[in-house]
């Protein structure tokens, strides 16, 4: 009930995609399910990072890096009374590019209702940033 996926196949290397998705606060450029993202510490993203979350619908969150492979991808996490939430942004190269996996799970005494009341939402906001990302890929360098 709590989890929600997508998978896209990306005709740009995964050095390539990488190096976007781990800029976390350019994301407002490529997706309009971001307001912003506001980086909360400096230097390259890492476990441990963290950073305020705004979408629009939604409260703001702060999520903190929790999983992370340089080149490969990184987990993070918003925790508040009765609710976890884990956003997953992975890459693994495949002969004509990668393929990104991103996703959301709930967990948590709240993780029913708030699968219930904010699901259609989640999933549609994963999908316009696994669409959003696969452009902003497949764009020449500079563009």
């Amino acid at each position: 009930m709590g989890d929600f996926r997508t998978t896209i196949e990306i005709a740009a290397s995964a050095d390539r995609v990488w190096s976007i998705i781990s800029d976390v606060e350019r994301w407002h450029e490529w997706t309009a399910s971001i307001t912003s993202i506001e980086r909360l510490d400096a230097g390259p993203l890492r476990i441990g990072s963290r950073a305020l979350v705004r979408q629009p619908k939604l409260p703001q969150n702060r999520f903190e890096v929790t999983a992370l492979e340089a080149g490969r991808g990184f987990s993070w996490e918003s925790k508040s009374p009765g609710l976890r939430g884990v956003g997953h942004h992975w890459i693994e190269p495949t002969p004509n590019g990668c393929r990104v996996t991103l996703g959301v799970d709930f967990r948590g005494l709240l993780a029913w209702p708030i699968s219930r009341l904010y699901g259609a939402l989640t999933q549609r906001y994963i999908e316009m940033e696994a669409e959003g990302l696969k452009r902003r890929s497949e764009q020449p360098r500079g563009t």
